[in-house]
């Protein structure tokens, strides 16, 4: 992937982000969340974006909600993925493409936290 070379790219890649994120209703059971500020795209977060989508797709995976956020505020550990869950987030760090594969199917399909990557675990959010 080419390297973001101006503010208009930046723009216009949040844009394409947006675009391809599906908007679910309250009733979505899971919610990836996805850091999406200058120093996760400069980490590499388009691919771990991608491969998210992908893997949805794959899995036939219909009913997650994902969204992309500014900085989760885990700064030094970009790209960041959170994933809200029956009642809590729980927030991966340092996220690969091989990693947020693994992080859809064993967390947001088998229900098991990827537990070598979680920087934090966020209780009673909805």
């Amino acid at each position: 992937m080419e390297k973001i070379k101006s503010v208009e790219e930046l723009k216009k890649f949040r844009e394409q982000l947006k675009e391809k994120t599906e908007t679910k209703s309250a009733k979505t059971m899971v919610k990836i969340i996805i850091s999406a500020g200058t120093a996760s795209i400069a980490a590499g977060v388009r691919k771990v974006f991608k491969t998210i989508m992908e893997e949805l797709e794959k899995q036939n995976i219909r009913d997650v909600q994902v969204v992309e956020r500014g900085s989760l505020g885990f700064e030094g550990e970009e790209p960041v993925v959170g994933v809200e869950k029956a009642g809590k987030t729980v927030f991966y760090g340092k996220v690969t493409p091989e990693m947020a594969k693994e992080i859809v199917v064993q967390h947001v399909i088998g229900g098991e936290v990827a537990s070598p990557w979680v920087i934090s675990i966020e209780k009673g959010k909805k």
